[in-house]
């Protein structure tokens, strides 16, 4: 590959028009597993069951069991609306509530981390939260990806 003075006009074109990309070929999608969004969620919902809450047992704090409920209604959810996504609006509707519940998500974590910040790791629960933010704006992706699909699906009826 020519560069610089001396490469043909013809050659510096076509350099230019195969330049790398970082877009990269997924997987093709088989069932709610193969979703990123819930891979992301679900490995959310572990982490925090398995390193928030045994920091709150034993302490009263109702954000406890919200948090946990929140965790693992976001993965299924996303697996319910995936089941449902030919048959209407109705996986529209559950794609908007994991949206409300990744907020809450980041609102339960916010306080969790505020009222207990002697006993839980700060950087713990703010990496948890931007992986929170991060998975919802996944998650308004494919809500959007699903809507479009939608349109154009009713538009050829």
């Amino acid at each position: 590959m020519v560069q610089g003075y001396w490469a043909s006009g013809r050659q510096q074109r076509r350099d230019r028009a195969y330049k790398k990309t970082r877009f990269k070929v997924k997987r093709p999608i088989r069932s709610f597993r193969d979703l990123e969004v819930y891979q992301r969620t679900a490995r959310l919902a572990t982490e925090i069951y398995s390193k928030i809450i045994p920091v709150l047992e034993g302490k009263s704090c109702p954000v406890k069991d919200k948090l946990t409920e929140i965790a693992l209604f976001i993965p299924s959810s996303i697996a319910a609306a995936h089941s449902r996504r030919f048959e209407g609006k109705e996986e529209l509707k559950i794609m908007e509530e994991v949206l409300e519940a990744c907020n809450k998500a980041v609102v339960y974590l916010e306080q969790i981390r505020d009222i207990f910040a002697q006993e839980l790791d700060r950087a713990l629960c703010e990496d948890l939260i931007k992986r929170y933010i991060y998975s919802r704006r996944k998650v308004f992706n494919l809500y959007k990806a699903w809507l479009r699909f939608s349109e154009e699906h009713n538009s050829k009826k």
